[in-house]
């Protein structure tokens, strides 16, 4: 059985135009928030169980900060900052730019995909991008690839 099957899958429809935050880990196991901001170039696996991505959003929003915002930009950012507290990365959509998502926020710890539920852990697999996170500008592929995008793109 799929560990999504019976679960609700999120259409691109319902995400266009929308704030949509989806999560992502990479090779190193760290996390990152993503906020869509109405973008629905996110990945497939992204979509692929509303139950388990809520949870996966009350499980980092419930953790107890571990550290003080470190809003990349500054104050602008600082808004963005609750996941990064809690020691996620903390990415936002760039506007008129499918795809691409600048780093906002960086936990000077990083949370862990160990740290989690084995049942968000074993979600968040799918989602693992080919990218280090903390990586400063990111393209994200319907298919789940990545690329690192060079600063001044």
């Amino acid at each position: 059985m799929s560990m999504t099957e019976g679960h609700t899958i999120i259409t691109r429809e319902e995400i266009t135009d929308v704030e949509f935050d989806w999560f992502a880990t990479d090779a190193n196991g760290h996390i990152a928030q993503f906020m869509a901001a109405g973008d629905p170039s996110v990945p497939e696996a992204a979509l692929a169980s509303e139950e388990l991505l809520e949870a996966l959003h009350v499980w980092i929003d419930t953790r107890p900060e571990r550290e003080d915002a470190n809003a990349l930009a500054g104050g602008f950012d600082e808004h963005l900052t609750p996941p990064q507290r809690r020691g996620a990365y903390v990415y936002d959509q760039v506007p008129d730019e499918p795809g691409v998502y600048r780093l906002v926020a960086a936990p000077r710890t990083p949370l862990r995909l160990e740290e989690l539920p084995e049942r968000l852990g074993e979600y968040l697999v799918g989602l693992t991008l080919p990218v280090p996170l903390g990586t400063t500008r990111i393209r994200v592929q319907e298919d789940g690839g990545a690329e690192a995008l060079d600063d001044m793109a």
